[in-house]
């Protein structure tokens, strides 16, 4: 199967994973985690990109951000990985890829799935079993969103704003749903859109994304489209 375009709308945040190569180690010592999050402010500042959450775990990178341009992500994460390859080649005297290919992306319906992501992402070490409780770990977002850090890369989105009237009330509020579970349905449904570029939505925002892209935000029913005239003309009876 050809692989899919990525989605990119201004505006419209997004979920990114990048692996490391073959799963192996990214981050080796905590500079590693210092100077990748560092650098992830200022390009996304040079590439208008805003970021929410974040994850750095040992072998991988979970995002969630909203570009300002059609470009700014991918410029974003090919400054960011270059940059961060040969600051890990030149300091562990290594050579060769580190990342495992292009990164996996996702088009993110805000209004009914975004602080499911935000929480998804910060809770990458519990369900790792690296911690107990995402306060625990010192590489995510967790500290600024819910705890009282200061986290200067992070640029509060419209559905975090909305929980609160005040600083204080938003990071009560989103501290209170990390007490919830994700159901496994919902995990699997982001992972999925993720690791196959559709579109993570219902089906109004979908249907919007399609229509504004031209591309399928979601795939079709196994078995193929029943209302198409293909499917109905290639169906043997």
């Amino acid at each position: 199967m050809p692989r899919l375009p990525r989605l990119n709308m201004p505006g419209v945040a997004q979920h990114v994973v990048q692996r490391g190569n073959n799963r192996q180690a990214t981050f080796f010592g905590d500079e590693d985690y210092v100077l990748y999050l560092d650098k992830l402010k200022e390009y996304g500042k040079k590439y208008q990109v805003a970021i929410h959450a974040y994850v750095l775990m040992t072998n991988h990178v979970h995002l969630l951000v909203t570009p300002s341009t059609n470009d700014g992500v991918s410029k974003l994460m090919q400054s960011l990985g270059r940059y961060y390859v040969r600051y890990v080649n030149q300091t562990y005297n290594r050579t060769g890829t580190l990342w495992e290919g292009r990164f996996k992306s996702t088009l993110v319906d805000s209004e009914h799935y975004f602080l499911l992501v935000s929480r998804y992402i910060e809770l990458n070490p519990v369900a790792a079993d690296m911690v107990n409780h995402p306060v625990e770990y010192p590489w995510s977002s967790y500290h600024g969103n819910a705890e009282d850090k200061k986290i200067a890369l992070l640029t509060p989105h419209a559905s975090y704003l909305e929980l609160g009237t005040s600083q204080k009330k938003r990071k009560a509020a989103y501290r209170e749903l990390f007490k919830h579970h994700i159901p496994d349905y919902t995990i699997k449904e982001i992972q999925d859109a993720t690791s196959k570029a559709w579109v993570l939505g219902n089906d109004r925002f979908k249907a919007q994304i399609e229509k504004q892209t031209g591309r399928r935000a979601s795939p079709l029913p196994r078995g193929g489209d029943r209302k198409s005239k293909g499917y109905r003309e290639n169906k043997v009876l």
